[in-house]
C-alpha cells in the first residue's frame, strides 16, 4: 500500500472514531481492509455495551472474521485511529493480521511499538507490519479535545494539552 491509500482508509477510521466521540465513547475507529476493499468497520462501544473489552479493533475483527468466513485474516489491513493497546495487538497477532495502520501513538500504554510492540514480539507464531502515525495529528486532536471536554464535565484541569494522547488511558 502507498501513502495516499493510507490516507484515505485512514479517513474512514477517523469517521468512525467521530461516531465514538458522539456516542460519549473514547474516540477510537478501525477499519479492516481486504483487496483494497473496507469488509468491516467499528468504533468504541465499552461504554454502550458495557463490555471492558468492546474497543474498536476487537470489534472489528469479529466482524471481519465474520465476513472473510474465517478466524484467519492473513491478508487484511487494520487501520485503527490510536496505537492499540496490548489486549487488541494480542488478538491483532492471534487473528494473523498482516499489516496495522495507526494513527495517534500511545507512548504509555500502546503494544505496537509504545509502550512496547506485541505486534513484532520475537516469541509470538506471528508478526504483523506496522505502520505508525498516519494522519496522527488528526487522530491526537480528537482524543485531546475528547478528553478535554471530559475534563471540563468533571470539573478537572482543562489546560490545553495538559493530556495529550500519548498520556491519555487507553482505550
Amino acid at each position: 500500500m502507498d501513502l495516499d491509500t493510507d490516507h484515505v482508509f485512514m479517513g474512514e477510521a477517523l469517521r468512525q472514531a467521530r461516531k465514538a466521540y458522539r456516542s460519549g465513547e473514547v474516540p477510537v475507529g478501525a477499519v479492516i481492509v481486504r483487496d483494497d476493499r473496507i469488509i468491516a468497520r467499528a468504533w468504541n462501544q465499552v461504554e454502550l455495551l458495557k463490555d471492558a473489552t468492546a474497543h474498536a479493533e476487537m470489534l472489528v475483527l469479529t466482524m471481519a472474521q465474520e465476513e472473510v468466513g474465517d478466524w484467519r485474516l492473513n491478508d487484511c489491513t487494520l487501520y485503527v485511529t490510536k496505537e492499540p493497546c496490548p489486549m487488541c495487538a494480542g488478538a491483532l497477532v492471534h487473528c494473523r493480521l498482516a499489516r496495522v495502520v495507526f494513527g495517534a501513538g500511545d507512548s504509555r500504554g500502546g503494544a505496537a511499538g509504545g509502550a512496547l510492540n506485541l505486534l513484532q514480539f520475537p516469541g509470538l507464531n506471528h508478526r504483523c507490519d506496522i505502520t505508525p502515525l498516519v494522519r496522527a495529528e488528526e487522530s491526537a486532536d480528537l482524543l485531546r479535545t475528547f478528553f478535554r471536554s471530559r475534563r471540563l464535565e468533571s470539573g478537572g484541569p482543562s489546560t490545553p494539552g495538559s493530556m495529550a494522547p500519548e498520556n491519555s488511558p487507553s482505550d
